[in-house]
């Protein structure tokens, strides 16, 4: 669980370095088995969200994490980014409304960055 919040912290910080829009954590490990957080963030356009993408890869390759599985790479609406223990949620403004991933995982626990320092 270490190593994992050691993860969502980078990978915050990997969001926030591009401007990421409204960055939330949830601790979802006691309600899923699919990773032990989420962190969803928003973006103001399709270069924004590709440039979100590319901090992430670039932060976590550095730090010797590789993305396992992505989705949405070219669709400039949602992207998914599974790093096994943390899956990253980038979205544009609209999308995120629609699909409120925050409102569908109520159950899991918002977490602070100032909890992972």
């Amino acid at each position: 669980m270490e190593q994992a919040k050691y993860m969502l912290k980078l990978l915050y910080q990997a969001l926030e370095d591009k401007k990421g829009e409204d960055i939330v954590m949830i601790d979802i490990s006691q309600i899923s088995v699919l990773a032990d957080y989420f962190i969803i963030c928003s973006a103001g356009s399709d270069s924004q969200i590709q440039a979100l993408m590319d901090s992430v890869e670039e932060k976590m390759h550095q730090e010797g994490f590789e993305v396992r599985q992505q989705e949405g790479r070219n669709s400039g609406t949602w992207v998914l980014m599974d790093f096994g223990d943390v899956i990253v949620h980038i979205f544009d403004r609209e999308n995120r409304s629609f699909y409120n991933l925050e409102r569908i995982w109520n159950d899991g626990r918002r977490v602070e960055i100032e909890e992972l320092s």
